[in-house]
Parts: structure tokens; sequence; C-alpha cells
């Protein structure tokens, strides 16, 4: 009985080495929970640079933009066209995987990731040719500041799409496992929509 006792006992330490698993009482997953946290934090920093936007502009009556200048209001809806467009492609991709449809997969991360690269350039073109710089005047901080931030968060994208793609070449995604591009998806997702955002905030309003 003894013997049985301490062979039980051997076996139960086999099974239970090290601290004990953590205790989770979510049933949300820690990637797309800590993702979506990730998120609320990314949307506190753009709320502070809107408040400035806004207390520019409301509380300080100030015209926009600064007067003499103008905002390339037409090349960026179709840029704003093109980002959102990166997003029906994406989701293209995640159906296709779902399907086990490995050539859709591949062709929409391939397309996705040339449409946001094609937004990301013609943002640093409108730099290169918009006419004011950041410390010209307030309104030309608030621009860059909010666009700048913005296209931060589109070359981070652009990385997390281009490991995805990859990955997508290599056939590290299935039907029964695509995890690993939901999650940057819902990023990318939160990107075009922070966008549009932007997008008539300044250059519509």
């Amino acid at each position: 009985m003894a013997a049985a006792a301490v062979g039980a006992h051997d076996a139960h330490d086999d099974h239970h080495h090290g601290p004990p698993e953590a205790n989770r009482s979510s049933r949300v997953e820690p990637a797309f929970l800590g993702m979506l946290l990730f998120i609320i934090s990314e949307v506190m920093i753009f709320g502070a640079f809107f408040t400035a936007y806004f207390f520019i502009r409301v509380v300080g009556g100030a015209e926009w933009p600064h007067a003499g200048d103008t905002l390339p209001k037409l090349i960026a809806g179709f840029n704003t066209a093109i980002l959102v467009s990166s997003s029906f492609t994406l989701h293209y991709a995640q159906e296709s995987i779902k399907k086990n449809n490995r050539l859709g997969l591949q062709l929409g991360m391939v397309t996705t990731f040339l449409l946001g690269l094609t937004f990301l350039f013609i943002q640093v073109n409108e730099y290169v040719h918009i006419g004011f710089a950041p410390q010209d005047h307030a309104q030309g901080s608030i621009f860059y500041g909010l666009t700048g931030l913005h296209g931060a968060h589109v070359t981070i994208g652009l990385m997390l799409l281009l490991f995805v793609t990859i990955r997508s070449f290599r056939g590290h995604f299935s039907a029964d496992s695509y995890r690993g591009m939901e999650i940057p998806g819902i990023y990318w997702h939160f990107v075009d929509v922070m966008w549009i955002v932007v997008y008539f905030t300044v250059y519509i309003i």
C-alpha cells in the first residue's frame, strides 16, 4: 500500500513541474486581449493629439489650415481609398485561408502589403511638397503630429504584414490554424479606421 502511494505521488510530481498555471478568469485568448488593450492605449495617444487639434480650432478659433497653406484633399482622398481597399484585401486573405485556399491567402497578403506601402509612399511625398513644416506654426505641428503618428502605425503594420506574408508562403497557416494572421489583421484594421478619422478631421472638416 505504501509503495503504491509513493508511486502515485511520483506520478503526480511528474506532471506538475514548475509553478502552477495562471488562473484565467476570462475566455478571451491572451493574444487577442493583449492586442485589444494595446489598441485602447493607442486610441488614447491619438486622443491627446485630437484634443490639441480641437483646442486650436474650437477654443483658439485659429484658421485651419494656416493662412496661405492648402491641404491636398484630393490626393489624401485617393490615398484613403487605397488604405481602405487594403482592409478588403486583408479580409479576402483571411477568408481564403479559412477555406484552405493558400493561393488566395498569398495573393491577398501581397496585395494588402503593396497597398499599404503605396499609401505610405504617397504620404511621404505629400510631406515633401506640402509647403510648410511642423515648426512654422501650431497648425503645422498638429498636422504633422497626427498624420505622422498614423504614418508610424502604418510602418509598424507593414512590418507585421510582411511577417504574415512571408509565413503564408512558407505554409504556416491553414483552416485550423490562422490565429497568427488574425491578430496582426486586427491591428491593420485599426490603422485603417483611425486614418478615416484623421482624414475627415484634418482634411475635410
